[in-house]
């Protein structure tokens, strides 16, 4: 379903979201961050850093900073693949997949709140 939205809006709804994420208590991500995250989340796995870093079009060493963040956080786990050793496989969890589903919830509630 289409949404149609004018700039303002748009930065709106971006202004809204940011103040209720750094309120609500959780997680403070950056937009890097929250990127690394949702693509993970919201795409096929397996995940690997190397594969992160060339989907985001930036360095093996930004991806794994975001990922130390965001596993202390517990959003997200690593493991070694045992298949290739060379790959770094990246696992979701419990505590991420609820991150992203309140994240959703609260994208749409903001959403809802704008005028038109």
């Amino acid at each position: 379903m289409a949404v149609e939205m004018r700039a303002p809006q748009g930065l709106r709804l971006l202004h809204d979201l940011a103040q209720a994420m750094v309120r609500d208590g959780e997680a403070d991500l950056s937009v890097r961050q929250l990127a690394v995250l949702l693509t993970i989340y919201l795409e096929s796995p397996p995940h690997t850093v190397r594969g992160l870093a060339a989907k985001l079009r930036v360095t093996k060493p930004v991806i794994t900073r975001a990922l130390d963040t965001m596993g202390g956080y517990g959003l997200v786990d690593r493991h070694r693949d045992e298949k290739d050793r060379r790959n770094v496989l990246v696992k979701r969890t419990v505590k991420g997949a609820l991150y992203v589903e309140k994240l959703g919830d609260l994208v749409i509630a903001k959403a809802r709140g704008l005028p038109l």
